[in-house]
């Protein structure tokens, strides 16, 4: 089972890499003039968003008892960002699975926490959709369905008896009934991980973390020479299009954020040339969601290295070397 989960993962970098060269050779003749010190600023804006997000892994992690060293837990943090490309995050849960093999700590207690991690985040970005809407009338529509759509997942939380029973439906074939019992004890967790209070706190830490994105992108786009783009219409568009992406279930929200980002570029009130708008959103994507992967790889290869150290049979039975 170790080693389908590291092929697994070799197996989506791969991806991701393939991709991400592509977007590369997408970049046009708009980068004439282009401001590159903003791109440099993106890439520590980002950084920032990681440290930001961290404290509330750090936060979900003592709510749940997990007791790891620091530089464990921030090992495998760095490491989840690694499997950004996948659907929803979705593949972040090897956090768990790396947490497990380091220090032994049970799966269906921290898996809940990546869960719960996407949850608010998609509150935070709501948010700060909500303050661009509010301000500049753009993309209501797209806001009002993603609000919708997360708050009744937040109701599905709330209340126990129909996700329960979702549950229940969902693995009652004999191939799936395996997975009742954890998809329960993983519910209850979740759950007790949105409960108000902690939801409002863990919320309020991911909004600056992905203000920070936002200002970001701003600084990209207006890198450009002649594009003037408010801070405040820069943020409706990075936290509309991160949402549609996140809910379209696609790996990374791949195809579905890079063409919303930009049709809103263009069509929208920023205005800007189809040119300018294409590479402003592939530098974007490369500052932000390509930047996290290559950042994730690294963690990644030390995590490996940590777990050959701390638990080397474990090490040997996925294939794994302390070299």
């Amino acid at each position: 089972m170790r080693r389908w989960i590291w092929i697994a993962i070799i197996v989506v970098i791969g991806v991701a890499a393939i991709v991400m060269v592509g977007d590369v050779n997408k970049l046009g003749d708009r980068l004439v003039g282009f401001g590159w010190g903003a791109f440099v600023a993106c890439l520590g804006l980002a950084l920032l968003n990681y440290a930001i997000r961290f404290v509330r892994w750090q936060l979900y992690l003592r709510h749940q008892q997990v007791e790891v060293p620091m530089a464990s837990s921030a090992l495998v943090f760095g490491a989840g960002l690694s499997l950004s490309i996948t659907p929803a995050k979705l593949g972040e849960l090897v956090k768990s699975y790396l947490l497990r093999e380091m220090h032994g700590t049970s799966a269906t207690g921290t898996a809940p926490i990546v869960v719960a991690e996407r949850v608010t985040d998609l509150i935070a970005l709501l948010l700060l959709a909500v303050v661009g809407v509010a301000a500049y009338g753009v993309e209501t529509t797209l806001v009002i369905v993603a609000a919708a759509l997360v708050g009744s997942g937040l109701v599905l939380l709330a209340w126990p008896r129909p996700t329960r029973f979702l549950i229940d439906l969902v693995t009652r074939p004999r191939f799936t009934s395996r997975f009742r019992k954890p998809l329960h004890e993983m519910y209850g967790g979740l759950a007790a991980l949105c409960r108000p209070k902690l939801l409002v706190l863990a919320t309020l830490i991911a909004v600056p973390a992905w203000g920070a994105e936002c200002i970001g992108f701003a600084e990209i786009v207006n890198a450009f020479p002649g594009v003037q783009v408010d801070l405040g219409l820069a943020m409706v568009i990075y936290a509309a299009t991160t949402i549609a992406g996140a809910l379209s279930f696609l790996p990374g929200g791949l195809g579905v954020t890079e063409a919303s980002m930009t049709i809103l570029l263009v069509q929208g009130a920023a205005k800007l040339d189809r040119a300018a708008a294409v590479d402003a959103t592939i530098l974007t994507r490369l500052a932000t969601l390509w930047f996290a992967v290559l950042l994730g790889l690294v963690c990644l290869a030390f995590a490996r290295a940590r777990i050959a150290r701390l638990n080397p049979e474990s090490a040997r039975a996925s294939g794994v070397s302390a070299n």
